[in-house]
């Protein structure tokens, strides 16, 4: 019987593993997960269940140095989820150096006067003793309620990080039932995977230009799921590119994305793809918040 609730943002400069670790935590993927920075560009819930606490998870964007109208709002979105919450899960790489971005999100945690804790992650990439310095340089940054090394890579430390996010549980009802693991609705999340296999198979600039819109989501008597999803680009020649020669890019992108889509709705799915362009829609605040990028 869940009677605690601990809201939790996890925060961090993009590329830190903040996905993978809300996915390590829930137990199934309910963030997409790419190497390429600002693969998240919305908050996105991950629900766990554990005792008779629920943790709500804050998965958000990379924290960075914005360069159009999206960027702005995914900044924004980093700053305004800071605060309000019961704690701030801050995740940094094992580095001997505080950068810029982490200085910000410091301070934006002791401007919101909330609790956070400091999660070195990706502890399995460097030998053990060249933590203490990294530990004792965040502590002299910031009183930080606990310093926790982890791997969410290979599951290493999730226990001890959540018996220390209990800690800051409060009384109150359960805010999502026993089987929900994340707030997003099938739509949002079939236009994710489709976004994450284009980052995967694209170079460059171009995966961060598109935006993928569901323009079609039923269920047929059988269960099978029909799905028709518009590909948005910045420029025509990005579009020739994401349809490939003969069509070959778009439908690699469209089989890896069915198959991710069918393991997570747990049934046959037909896919089509299309491809439009809407030039610097990046910049673009209508087009932001029609493609669902809103406050």
């Amino acid at each position: 019987m869940i009677s605690k609730t601990a809201m939790i943002t996890v925060a961090g400069r993009p590329n830190v593993g903040k996905s993978t670790l809300t996915n390590a935590l829930v137990g199934e993927k309910v963030s997409i997960v790419t190497n390429k920075p600002q693969t998240t560009r919305n908050r996105i819930c991950g629900i766990v269940n554990r005792g008779d606490t629920q943790f709500v998870l804050m998965d958000t964007p990379g924290f960075h140095k914005a360069r159009t109208h999206l960027g702005d709002y995914m900044v924004n979105v980093v700053k305004e989820s800071v605060a309000g919450v019961d704690l701030v899960a801050l995740l940094v790489e094992p580095i001997a150096n505080i950068g810029t971005q982490e200085q910000l999100l410091i301070q934006r945690i002791k401007e919101a006067n909330v609790p956070a804790v400091l999660i070195i992650n990706k502890i399995d990439t460097i030998p053990k003793e060249e933590l203490f310095p990294i530990i004792a340089m965040y502590n002299d940054a910031h009183d930080f309620e606990a310093i926790i090394p982890i791997s969410a890579r290979k599951k290493d430390g999730l226990e001890i990080l959540l018996d220390e996010f209990e800690k800051y549980a409060v009384e109150g009802p359960q805010l999502y039932p026993d089987d929900m693991t994340s707030d997003q609705p099938d739509r949002q999340m079939v236009a994710e995977i489709v976004r994450e296999k284009l980052l995967l198979c694209l170079e460059r600039e171009i995966p961060h230009g598109t935006a993928v819109e569901v323009t079609r989501f039923t269920e047929r008597e059988n269960e099978i799921i029909d799905a028709h999803v518009t590909i948005f680009c910045e420029k025509a020649s990005h579009k020739g590119i994401i349809i490939g020669k003969d069509g070959a890019m778009l439908k690699r992108v469209g089989e890896l994305a069915r198959k991710d889509i069918e393991a997570y709705m747990g049934t046959k799915v037909f896919l089509q793809t299309w491809v439009k362009v809407k030039e610097n829609w990046r910049d673009n605040d209508v087009l932001i918040r029609n493609f669902g990028y809103t406050e």
